[in-house]
């Protein structure tokens, strides 16, 4: 009787062992397979870059990972207003034709003009909409005006990209807002900004706008660096979560031009005291610096 059990209890004993190496075998296979499926690491997670250019020449002073993939965010609205000064100089629109919003437009999130569908808003409006508000329905308003529809406005704003030279730059929408496709990087952006300069000087001050009245409200804007930095003259802030704190910026002194791009920043004071201290450094190589330092009063709740 007992020489009958003992086989039956090794049996078992067996098939347990099996099976416990049959489920860890399950279970690793498992965990590799949900490795080899588990999502990539974020892109751009790296998120600073810069660059300071002569703008007359185009010659680089100063970069760092300027060619190293960056999300734009609103320094989009540089090639967007870059698409729409071409149509004024042609003579297609004028500044005070008027853009009516659709209810797509209308529905693009913060920040924005608060436009309502049918609602029209003049050329020259849009332009100081885009440069002082940074207003994401406006862009879009511009967009389908110009391009029928946002998505074939953004293929015209990465056709002029390549155009211009900027090899790394795509454009999926007209405004910034966030799409992992849309990208640029500091050396495209530095050179859409010295031909927004060159090629439009009869619109470049448009881009010195620090206030904007519209529909009976006041709009204050974002790029501190016209009121702190001694010659800064214009261009564009942006900032998403994606970005981070960017800034194209100009600055002339003595008839020496120089464009700086800093994109990632950690908040909007940390993005303006960088790009103030490498334009103040390139102006000193050049012997045009000021002997006193650079003061930033920046407030860092300024979000673009």
């Amino acid at each position: 009787m007992v020489w009958r059990v003992q086989p039956l209890k090794l049996l078992l004993l067996l098939l347990v062992m099996v099976g416990v190496a049959l489920s860890a075998t399950d279970a690793d296979a498992a965990r590799k397979k949900k490795r080899r499926h588990a999502a990539p690491p974020a892109p751009y997670v790296e998120k600073y870059a810069a660059i300071v250019l002569e703008a007359n020449s185009g010659r680089v002073l100063y970069e760092r990972m300027s060619t190293e993939l960056r999300y734009p965010a609103s320094l989009t609205k540089m090639m967007t207003l870059y698409l729409l000064f071409e149509q004024l100089q042609k003579g297609s629109v004028t500044l005070s034709t008027p853009l009516t919003a659709s209810p797509y437009a209308c529905s693009q999130e913060p920040t924005k003009l608060g436009l309502k569908s049918g609602e029209t808003v003049s050329v020259e409006d849009a332009i100081r909409a885009l440069v002082v508000r940074s207003a994401n329905d406006v862009a879009v308003v511009v967009a389908e005006h110009l391009g029928g529809s946002e998505h074939q406005f953004a293929a015209r704003m990465t056709a002029k990209a390549r155009e211009l030279g900027m090899a790394n730059t795509v454009f999926t929408n007209a405004s910034g807002l966030p799409d992992t496709s849309q990208r640029s990087t500091a050396t495209d952006l530095a050179q859409l900004s010295r031909r927004l300069i060159i090629d439009f000087p009869q619109f470049y001050p448009y881009f010195r706008g620090q206030s904007f009245y519209w529909g009976g409200r006041s709009f204050e804007g974002h790029n501190n660096l016209l009121k702190f930095f001694d010659g800064a003259d214009g261009l564009k802030t942006g900032y998403t979560r994606m970005s981070g704190f960017n800034l194209a910026s100009s600055a002339t002194r003595k008839g020496t031009r120089l464009v700086a791009i800093v994109m990632g920043g950690r908040s909007a004071r940390d993005r303006d005291i960088q790009t103030a201290e490498l334009l103040e450094q390139e102006f000193s190589k050049l012997g045009l610096g000021r002997p006193t330092p650079v003061i930033m009063a920046m407030s860092p709740l300024v979000l673009d």
